[in-house]
C-alpha cells in the first residue's frame, strides 16, 4: 500500500498540480496587489465614490448584533474587484500566452520552402528508381 501511495505521489500530474497551486497562490498576491494598489485607486479617482461603505439598514436595534444591514456596497466592491482581477489575468497572462501559442502554431504550419531545380531533379530520379524496383 505504501508503494502504491509513493507511486501516486510521484506521478507527474500530481506534482504538476502541486506546483500549479503554489504558483497560483503566489500569483494571486501579485494580482491582488495590482488591483488594490493600481486599479482600485484609479477607479476611485474617476468615480469619486467608495462603494464599500454603502448599506441599507432594514431593522434598527440597540445592539449591532440585532440590526439587519444589507452591505450592498461591499458586494459592489467585490464584483468590481473580480472584474478587475479577471481583466488583469486576461490582458497580462492569457492574451500574451495566446499570442505566443499562435506564433508557434504558425511557425509549425509554414509551407516548406520551394525546392531548388537540383532538389526537383533528385526527387524525380528517386521516384523513377522506386518505380523500377517495384516492377
Amino acid at each position: 500500500m505504501l508503494k502504491e501511495f509513493k507511486a501516486f505521489i510521484m506521478r507527474g500530474n500530481v506534482v504538476d498540480l502541486a506546483v500549479g497551486v503554489i504558483i497560483g497562490a503566489a500569483f494571486k498576491t501579485v494580482v491582488d496587489s495590482l488591483v488594490a494598489n493600481l486599479f482600485t485607486p484609479l477607479i476611485g479617482l474617476i468615480g469619486g465614490t467608495d462603494f464599500k461603505d454603502l448599506s441599507i439598514t432594514l431593522k434598527h436595534a440597540t445592539s449591532s448584533k440585532d440590526a439587519v444591514v444589507l452591505s450592498y456596497g461591499a458586494f459592489i466592491t467585490d464584483v468590481l474587484s473580480f472584474a478587475l482581477i479577471a481583466a488583469a489575468v486576461f490582458f497580462f497572462v492569457v492574451k500574451p500566452l495566446n499570442v505566443l501559442a499562435e506564433r508557434r502554431k504558425r511557425g509549425e504550419e509554414e509551407d516548406p520552402p520551394e525546392l531548388t531545380t537540383e532538389e526537383v531533379l533528385l526527387s524525380e530520379i528517386r521516384d523513377l528508381l522506386r518505380a523500377q524496383q517495384s516492377h
